[in-house]
């Protein structure tokens, strides 16, 4: 199938992105990397009647570093931002999650703003954000620019904050200490595809004890969700005595997991408390070992 008539333009800035998707009111598709948009272009799933492609905007993509945060810009490429050694350095969570998006021929042509911003609940990238702590960049030509909190963001499956004149224009990530603990682990049919159940976060570890704890789930409701209980379980508690089960219980008493043709609730939740248990424990554990 052909994709239904649209009008195609391709703005050199921020603000002519803006003009047009404002102009549009509500008619304009945004692309970036394209690997979700094309395929319901297709399948006429989507019927935009301006297609706005942000791919040569000045600015659109890179990576910037300060003392307190890391900015990705939005139209940054996946690949780009996986062979990225200092950012690897500063966000080991962000990229050991990042290696696990698609395969490497979507990432390269993916962008970290595309899939943040899509919303879907089973991707790593959402979740990665809303473990870490990150916030949202967006820019609109009648409200100026605002940041959400990735925790904020997500409404439902593929919907967020975002009004039809706004666009995503980078993601900032704070940073955690040197030596923060990285957790993550997907289930998923096949590499590469969405997870059935996913646990992505960060833990850090002072004088003994948890200082410092974001994690989230991915494919276990209808958006990212943050792992609050567990969070606030965690903190304070020396490593020695933390019972990764019973904070597991916590966690995933967060969730709400759905039925598909793909895997049960109780699937999602047995496995989903496995994997909290068997993450946290293997990270915990790593820790102790170096």
């Amino acid at each position: 199938m052909k994709p239904a008539p649209f009008d195609y333009v391709a703005p050199r800035s921020v603000a002519e992105a803006l003009d047009t998707l404002a102009e549009a009111g509500g008619g304009a598709t945004l692309l970036a990397g394209g690997q979700t948009l094309m395929p319901l272009l297709a399948l006429r799933m989507s019927q935009p009647f301006i297609l706005v492609d942000v791919n040569k905007i000045d600015g659109i993509a890179g990576i910037s570093h300060t003392a307190d945060t890391t900015r990705i810009a939005a139209g940054t490429r996946q690949a780009v931002a996986l062979a990225d050694q200092e950012l690897k350095a500063a966000q080991p969570v962000f990229n050991l999650a990042l290696s696990h998006v698609g395969h490497h021929q979507t990432r390269n042509r993916g962008t970290i703003g595309g899939s943040v911003s899509l919303g879907e609940p089973a991707a790593e990238m959402p979740a990665t954000a809303v473990a870490l702590g990150a916030e949202i960049e967006i820019h609109s030509r009648e409200r100026g620019v605002r940041r959400v909190k990735a925790d904020e963001f997500y409404l439902g499956p593929y919907m967020t904050v975002l009004e039809p004149d706004e666009l995503v224009t980078a993601i900032h990530y704070p940073r955690w200490p040197a030596n923060t603990l990285t957790v993550f682990r997907e289930v998923a049919q096949r590499p590469g595809d969405f997870a059935l159940v996913g646990l992505v976060g960060a833990v850090h570890v002072e004088a003994g004890k948890i200082a410092r704890a974001g994690l989230a789930w991915f494919g276990m409701g209808p958006t990212p969700i943050k792992a609050r209980q567990a969070e606030a379980a965690l903190l304070g508690q020396a490593v020695g005595d933390i019972d990764a089960q019973a904070i597991a219980e916590l966690a995933v008493a967060d969730t709400a997991p759905f039925e598909d043709h793909h895997a049960t609730a109780h699937y999602r939740r047995t496995v989903g408390r496995r994997i909290f248990a068997r993450t946290l424990s293997e990270a915990l554990t790593s820790r102790q070992a170096a």
